[in-house]
């Protein structure tokens, strides 16, 4: 149990039944009234950010998230398998669970995040970052590049695609970002 005052941007509370972690939190002293706390808290099952308002002092039950470090193996009929890298336990999550799984290749370390009380699954985070192969591109045509940021659609060898520079070619390497799923630079 906390209260209010014990807040702090990261920490893991329980709103509503809901595992939520704070973004951001102010605490208010109006002239006249009872002092308030104004917070955004994000939803740690589905990502959505909501806004609310605790009265100072309030008590709030606190809980407890890991972050664990997992290796993605496979795909297959009952979803995506992964491996703990330290105690190589296995363990399988539904698409519904993971953010962009198309950018993902087998051998890939992401990290979970478990409510630690009943061992469930929150979230799989890839890196920030994955260096892929373009498996398929149109080539550039000659005259194509009179403004530099021209894109072509470009199908990376998990399958994705995403929008490339003109300048990249069927076996490049380039870096994808993971959260915005666009083209990062070319790697050498």
């Amino acid at each position: 149990m906390a209260t209010t005052a014990d807040f702090k941007n990261g920490m893991y509370i329980s709103f509503n039944g809901k595992p939520c972690s704070i973004i951001w939190f102010q605490h208010v002293k109006p002239g006249k009234g009872a002092a308030f706390v104004k917070t955004k808290l994000r939803n740690l099952e589905n990502g959505r950010v909501l806004e609310n308002t605790f009265t100072a002092g309030e008590r709030i039950d606190t809980i407890r998230v890991e972050r664990r470090p997992y290796q993605y193996l496979y795909q297959d009929d009952t979803g995506y398998h992964f491996m703990h890298t330290e105690t190589f336990e296995q363990i399988f999550l539904q698409a519904d669970l993971l953010e962009n799984p198309d950018l993902m290749k087998e051998g890939q370390h992401v990290e979970m995040m478990f409510l630690a009380d009943e061992e469930r699954v929150l979230t799989c985070e890839l890196p920030p970052f994955v260096e892929m192969e373009v498996t398929y591109t149109e080539p550039a045509v000659k005259g194509d590049t009179a403004s530099s940021n021209v894109l072509k659609s470009a199908t990376i060898e998990t399958g994705a695609e995403i929008m490339v520079p003109l300048f990249i070619n069927q076996g490049d390497h380039i870096k994808v970002d993971t959260r915005t799923r666009a083209y990062s630079e070319r790697v050498r």
